[in-house]
């Protein structure tokens, strides 16, 4: 029996709250478990992320959040890979992109898509560009915490914000300006002004 368009969304509904029982990969080489980086909490800082950049550039800013919500959706299905499984493992992305979002009663989400795997738009190479930042994030956040590996993955073996890989990948003069502000910062910067010994 053919399904209506409620219970297509229900369906989709659901498969994207098992967004947030996907660990990411990289935890097995930079030796972390991280309970709280999931494909689901990875998503939410790279809308975020996002959201700013298009502000910045000019950019659809509605575009480039459902970009940035959906960029690993396909992840769902294939799971995550870190550059070593990528090495031996195919994803067949198109394919997963025509069932998982092609089939929806709205067309937008799978041409939002689409848009973003091909980056040449704006909106593509923001919602990249936004990736790419909260890995530096991320990697900033487990050094701080005395991960020697997620170091070396921060700074390059030359131990220099320039040599960051993430960095040096941004393609957008926003992404660069936030990027170097994250890579020069500290991750305890944005609470040391609003701190108190005292209850109100």
């Amino acid at each position: 029996m053919a399904k209506n368009k409620e219970q297509k969304i229900a369906d989709f509904l659901f498969e994207i709250g098992t967004m947030r029982k996907l660990p990411r990969m990289h935890q097995q080489t930079l030796l972390t478990q991280d309970l709280s980086d999931n494909i689901a909490t990875h998503s939410y800082r790279v809308a975020m992320i996002a959201w700013f950049l298009a502000k910045s550039e000019g950019a659809d800013v509605y575009k480039t959040v459902m970009m940035a919500l959906l960029h690993d959706t396909k992840e769902i299905r294939s799971g995550d890979h870190n550059y070593l499984h990528k090495r031996y493992v195919k994803i067949f992305e198109d394919e997963i992109s025509k069932d998982q979002l092609g089939k929806l009663p709205f067309k937008d989400l799978f041409e939002i898509d689409e848009e973003f795997e091909e980056r040449k738009s704006k909106e593509a190479l923001i919602t990249k560009d936004a990736d790419l930042i909260d890995q530096i994030l991320l990697l900033k956040e487990y050094a701080h915490q005395g991960n020697k590996e997620a170091a070396i993955w921060l700074n390059g073996k030359g131990h220099t914000e320039t040599n960051n890989a993430q960095f040096r990948s941004l393609k957008t003069k926003s992404g660069k300006k936030l990027g170097k502000e994250i890579l020069s910062g500290k991750v305890s910067e944005w609470w040391e002004d609003i701190w108190t010994s005292k209850n109100r």
